[in-house]
């Protein structure tokens, strides 16, 4: 009996032994859905191939996600660009840095209200209330010719910048996510391509202005705490980023709504 007995609490142990590897082996990866989380998706099986395991960490703002992977609570971060970063390690005194850029999300111009900007007189515009997207956002609104921004400010401006505004347009800033949402009660919102995906809007086919591509400075970058850009399970993970597969696999999906950017 006392064998028996001895037998199972060796089998339980050992149970238990492997569960706890098998969670400390994993790879923490914050990302929001669409399309960072699908293309991390994508990639798991090549990856544990490779000796990899990811778990990746579902997230629907732009803040936490970097919190977290400061704090230690996840191993990387997928969803936001190098502007975005640079701004966020300066105002909140974090050393994250970027290993690897995956892709480009054009940011568009929507409306459920007109269907041709030129057909825009004027109202409320929806814009991304965090610095960087703000800045990329109302450059936007200047490439479309709706308004005109000091110069040489670029895309790190705010509203006060606008020096030009012959519609009397009405700037309105929200959380990135909720401005798909509240397309109805604007003229037009202007959209990052990962909400706008959310939401069934294809910046292709759905936006009426978008975002040049060429020199574009905002793709999104896979992003870990300094120190840990040698972890071989980063470069890893970065190389299969890189590779033709993941390449494909966005051609395919997005349509030109979400492009490589390597």
């Amino acid at each position: 009996m006392k064998k028996v007995l001895l037998s199972i609490f060796i089998l339980i142990s050992l149970m238990l032994t492997g569960c706890s590897t098998s969670k400390e082996d994993e790879f923490r990866i914050g990302a929001t859905q669409v399309p960072h989380a699908e293309i991390l998706e994508f990639i798991k099986p090549i990856l544990a191939e490779k000796g990899v395991n990811i778990k990746i960490v579902p997230y629907n703002d732009y803040v936490q996600p970097n919190l977290n992977l400061h704090d230690g609570d996840i191993d990387a971060n997928y969803f936001q660009h190098l502007p975005y970063l640079t701004r966020f390690n300066q105002d909140n005194n974090t050393k994250l840095v970027p290993v690897v850029a995956v892709h480009l999300e054009p940011m568009a111009i929507y409306s459920k209200k007109i269907t041709d900007l030129n057909q825009f007189q004027g109202g409320k515009v929806g814009v991304p209330n965090d610095v960087t997207n703000l800045g990329r956002a109302l450059a936007l609104l200047e490439s479309a010719g709706l308004i005109k921004l000091r110069e040489s400010v670029g895309v790190r401006g705010t509203v006060e910048d606008i020096v030009e505004n012959p519609l009397d347009i009405e700037i309105v800033e929200l959380e990135a996510p909720l401005i798909a949402n509240m397309l109805p009660d604007l003229e037009i919102g202007i959209i990052n391509t990962n909400y706008a995906l959310l939401a069934n809007l294809n910046p292709v086919k759905d936006g009426l202005f978008i975002e040049e591509v060429i020199g574009n400075p905002y793709a999104n970058i896979l992003v870990v705490k300094e120190g840990k850009e040698n972890d071989e399970r980063v470069k890893i993970i970065a190389e299969v980023l890189n590779s033709q597969q993941v390449k494909d696999f966005i051609l395919e999906k997005y349509k030109g709504s979400v492009l490589p950017a390597f």
